[in-house]
């Protein structure tokens, strides 16, 4: 039973992977085409080198944001956990008392 599992597990990690690479590609193509409309046709060594330093800061300044809101996110949750716990220590505190 447990082999079935890691196998599911590897499988639904590899297919969005997959799914990723794809979106990955569809990106880099869009973005291409988007350069290509603004600065020209990018079959000169200097163009090529201006996409990928265009991408390079993109993937960085989105790989900050995604990070920020990734910690934010995680802030956010061990309040409200902890704030779950705080009250269900006082209820079960009152509880005690009760008796």
């Amino acid at each position: 039973m447990s082999l079935s599992v890691d196998v599911i597990d590897k499988l639904a990690a590899l297919i969005t992977a997959a799914f990723g690479l794809i979106a990955a590609l569809a990106w880099n193509t869009a973005i291409q085409e988007i350069f290509t409309e603004i600065f020209g046709e990018q079959s000169t060594i200097p163009a090529m080198l201006g996409y990928a330093v265009f991408v390079t800061i993109i993937a960085v300044l989105f790989t900050v944001w995604i990070g920020f809101v990734s910690k934010k996110a995680k802030t956010a949750a061990d309040a409200a956990s902890e704030k779950v716990k705080k009250a269900a220590a006082e209820k079960l505190q009152h509880l005690k008392k009760e008796e």
